[in-house]
């Protein structure tokens, strides 16, 4: 292909000024600004808040819960009871549960473009289901301009150190946060290096070869800014406006007479008498004597409009919808909100099992198993050589809510009867356990059989037999058979 055809390569009259630099993936060196931004955006704009933690309820809920698949009945039972003991526990900081932790990860991902999470070891004297705890860590920790040659030879870049081969083998971080009041304190600017064994690093990669995560709303974070700027400057606007104020003008041979004596409520710097406006009031003016009200600007006819465009680019980037972000379903159908929705979660769901749930949750859990099998917590024989088998698990996100709960039903009752879905899909897709679901059904239907009662919940049931309030009436026969 001729440099002629391609267009976007052009020097003329409207891209002359585009001139971008050819930059790499890890290039940027502005990117503690950014963050800097990005994360008094997400503290003082209500738009970027909102957008952050509507995000986060969405991909994380109450919980992304875990079920054991490996082993047997019991094995799976016993390290499922281990596993929810531990999630309380599981905070370093002791300040949440490991779906706290799910929650904040997530929201720091979207707000930072990454979070680290270091495994932290204990005692076994320390009381814990599991002798392991998991500590959260803030993007700044992890100093991106810290470039160098560690002493074994490896290279350091942006706080990471890769081995020869490329592969990560520790970080480099400070021991407090650099922008606490107390980083200067107690060594807190010291850099430790911390093995990667103990490191997980949650980030979405945007480019190839690119290291480290970078703020999701980073490309529209100016345009929100500017917004709420122009937002600020119309309320300002308003709050003017409603500064209602009327002036008197008097003719030229009275210009030593005020007829506002009577209601005079005070005088400004140069003693020109002010009154008050009170309801009902009549005023007769002299003759000659006129009145004029101010008429201070509006916000505009295009106002509203000009905000729900800009709002627009701003969820567009930042991966939400506008309705699910303002609340605002004026003019959109049920038909359109579902397709917006259904759009929403596939991005959503791309979000949890391609990043959140592989490379945060299921790590976790690994180091969470390789702690219990070292304390004796946990029995399996040869687990280094099955440990890819043994700490599999089933991963249940929060189920989405059903938008037409008669239709959605209806629907995925006749997809499980068609043999297009199994049943356990459906449970799933709740946020519930199968097992667990069979389990409860079967414990419901014996407290029924044992009481004497019957309930069209219960699958045993025929469904189509004819229930004796709809059988024919004999007479109805013998009327039909003439």
């Amino acid at each position: 292909m001729s440099q002629e055809e391609l267009r976007a390569g052009g020097h003329g009259r409207r891209l002359k000024h585009w001139r971008p630099p050819m930059s790499g993936p890890n290039s940027a060196g502005n990117v503690g600004t950014v963050l800097a931004r990005m994360r008094d955006a997400v503290r003082n704009n209500a738009w970027v808040g909102a957008a952050i933690e509507k995000r986060a309820a969405n991909g994380v809920g109450v919980g992304i819960q875990a079920k054991q698949v490996w082993g047997t009945p019991e094995f799976r039972a016993l390290v499922d009871a281990l596993w929810l003991a531990q999630i309380k526990y599981m905070d370093a900081d002791g300040v949440s549960t490991f779906y706290g932790q799910q929650q904040l990860a997530w929201t720091e991902w979207d707000e930072a473009g990454e979070v680290f999470a270091r495994i932290r070891a204990r005692r076994p004297t320390d009381g814990l289901p599991v002798p392991m705890q998991v500590q959260l860590i803030e993007s700044e920790q992890c100093p991106r301009d810290y470039y160098g040659t560690a002493s074994n030879g490896n290279a350091i870049r942006q706080g990471i150190e890769f081995s020869s081969i490329g592969k990560r083998v520790a970080y480099w971080m400070y021991r407090s946060h650099p922008g606490d009041v107390t980083w200067m304190d107690a060594r807190g600017n010291e850099l430790v290096r911390v093995p990667a064994e103990q490191v997980i690093h949650l980030y979405r990669p945007l480019r190839a070869g690119q290291i480290r995560g970078i703020p999701r709303c980073q490309a529209v974070l100016v345009l929100i800014n500017t917004l709420a700027t122009t937002r600020d400057n119309v309320a300002e606007r308003q709050a003017i406006q409603n500064l209602f104020a009327g002036f008197y003008t008097r003719p030229p041979a009275a210009a030593n007479d005020s007829i506002l004596e009577e209601s005079k409520a005070g005088v400004d710097e140069d003693d020109t008498p002010i009154a008050g406006l009170e309801p009902a009031t009549m005023q007769e003016l002299p003759e000659g004597w006129d009145v004029k009200f101010s008429s201070p600007p509006g916000a505009g006819n295009d106002y509203a409009d000009f905000v729900r465009t800009e709002l627009m680019a701003f969820c567009a980037r930042a991966g939400i919808p506008l309705e699910v972000l303002t609340g605002d379903l004026k003019d959109i159908s049920d038909r359109a909100l579902k397709l917006v929705l259904n759009e929403f979660r596939r991005l959503i769901e791309m979000d949890q099992w391609l990043y959140m749930i592989p490379r945060f949750c299921q790590l976790v859990r690994e180091a969470w198993f390789d702690a219990g099998v070292l304390a004796g917590k946990i029995v399996v024989p040869n687990y280094a050589e099955l440990r890819d088998e043994v700490t599999a698990a089933q991963w249940v996100p929060q189920g989405w809510p059903w938008s037409h709960p008669v239709q959605d039903v209806d629907a995925e009752t006749k997809a499980v009867r068609a043999g297009f879905k199994p049943r356990s899909d459906v449970i799933l897709g709740q946020g519930n356990d199968p097992e667990e679901t069979d389990l409860q059904q079967k414990r419901d239907n014996e407290r029924a059989d044992k009481l004497g009662l019957q309930h069209d919940s219960d699958g045993r049931q025929s469904k189509s037999a004819p229930s004796k309030a709809s059988a024919p009436q004999e007479g109805n026969n013998d009327q039909a058979d003439q």
